[in-house]
């Protein structure tokens, strides 16, 4: 492989992906850890588990591709057949492959299980084959070359792709005559999207270089903004361009490549020695959750409270039930003693509370269905503020839960001014 970007496509399979009951996310994947090597993905099919679609479409890939990676159908189970398909169309017989029994037998022993006749299919693979390690999984990759297209084998379970990737990227990397120069700068935010954040630049950025492309990926709850240079020379403009955004949304960048919000308010709270406890209502303690997917969270996360039931949220956080009864769960009088009751409780030394209307029922015009009231803070400086997410249940949860976080790596940072969503979302009830 030479340093022309080669042809890429994909092929992924399986009746569950054609059908919905499984999402696809490996393409993605596939393609975000090609980009690193300045290898694009220009075509990708998905294919059930149907022999004859799979023979033909892979023997049309094979010419008219350099590299084709397939995803899926390497397992135990009758409907796993790509190894099958790949003999046939490469036109070499089935064989059971040594390495492949080997790391089968390995990974049985590490289970305590009985290599079974089952687990044996996966090591019946086309004569000739390279093996792909799988670090996690039974079933190995392979590659081989078909009509001079090099082909690449992977299994369908995303964590064991993932992992997989890393080899491949490695093998890739080292076909090439000289190091890939393509490098991307992700910048992760929140409380941004999209079309604001591109009309901001436009406006203010007016002559941005074409050598650094700029390139945005929305999510929930965060939106990635991609800076991508294919030379060594241009990192110095790439530079530049990053000065210029965090003078233009730094309030608003959480980190870089892969950190998540949680992590970066963990980060903070470990740098500065200090605990965070949290008092949800309406999310249902995701925002307890979403911490405690960090590893290492006990050291700034040490207790929280799911109080949904008023009678909860006054027996467990002591919040004052003739407040529940005059002014309602919803209200900025209830937040403020759900955070209060949260730090005594705890003994944490900030505190995150949240209570609002999900939906879809459950809204009235004072307080319509998105409504939320988030307090945050320390015992003697705690905030409050009344928002609006009119969005999906589930959405509306995952916003409101960014949204805490959010205020407390603000409040850690030392940053008083208010967010952009602050005056998009607010509400009447703030005044």
């Amino acid at each position: 492989m030479t340093n022309q970007p080669p042809r890429v496509q994909l092929l992924l399979t399986g009746n569950e992906i054609m059908s919905g009951d499984t999402v696809d996310s490996n393409s993605a994947m596939i393609a975000q850890r090609l980009a690193t090597l300045a290898m694009s993905v220009y075509r990708k099919v998905t294919v059930g588990d149907d022999v004859a679609l799979l023979k033909g479409e892979l023997a049309y890939m094979t010419e008219h591709a350099d590299l084709v990676i397939v995803n899926g159908g390497l397992g135990p189970t009758v409907d796993d057949l790509t190894a099958e398909i790949l003999a046939d169309v490469a036109g070499v017989p089935i064989a059971e492959h040594p390495t492949a029994v080997a790391h089968l037998e390995q990974w049985c022993a590490g289970r305590n299980l009985a290599l079974n006749t089952a687990n044996l299919k996966q090591a019946m693979l086309p004569a000739g084959c390279e093996i792909v390690d799988n670090p996690i999984g039974s079933a190995v990759g392979f590659a081989l070359e078909i009509n001079g297209c090099r082909v690449i084998c992977t299994p369908g379970v995303p964590s064991e792709l993932a992992a997989m990737m890393d080899i491949i990227l490695d093998q890739l990397a080292a076909a090439q005559d000289t190091p890939v120069e393509h490098d991307i700068l992700r910048l992760q935010t929140f409380g941004l999207g999209e079309s604001s954040a591109q009309q901001i630049i436009a406006d203010n950025i007016p002559d941005w270089p074409a050598e650094v492309e700029l390139g945005f990926r929305a999510g929930a709850p965060q939106m990635e903004i991609k800076l991508t240079v294919s030379r060594s020379t241009d990192l110095p403009a790439r530079q530049r361009c990053r000065e210029q955004l965090e003078s233009l949304f730094g309030e608003h960048i959480i980190g870089e490549g892969d950190t998540l919000l949680a992590e970066r308010v963990l980060e903070l709270l470990a740098d500065r020695g200090q605990t965070l406890t949290t008092a949800e209502s309406c999310t249902g303690g995701l925002i307890a959750s979403m911490l405690t997917r960090i590893p290492g969270s006990s050291a700034g996360f040490h207790a929280g409270f799911v109080t949904y039931a008023n009678d909860i949220k006054a027996s467990v956080l002591g919040v004052d039930e003739a407040t529940l009864a005059t002014k309602g769960a919803v209200s900025e009088a209830v937040v403020r003693d759900m955070a209060k009751g949260a730090l005594a409780r705890s003994g944490a030394n900030y505190a995150i509370a949240v209570s609002g209307i999900a939906g879809p029922d459950g809204g009235s015009e004072e307080k319509p269905v998105g409504t939320v009231w988030l307090a945050w803070g320390r015992e003697d400086n705690i905030r409050t503020r009344c928002l609006c997410w009119p969005v999906e249940r589930t959405l509306f949860q995952t916003m409101v839960a960014a949204a805490g976080l959010d205020m407390i790596r603000r409040m850690l940072l030392g940053i008083d001014s208010e967010p952009r969503y602050f005056r998009q979302r607010s509400t009447k009830a703030q005044a």
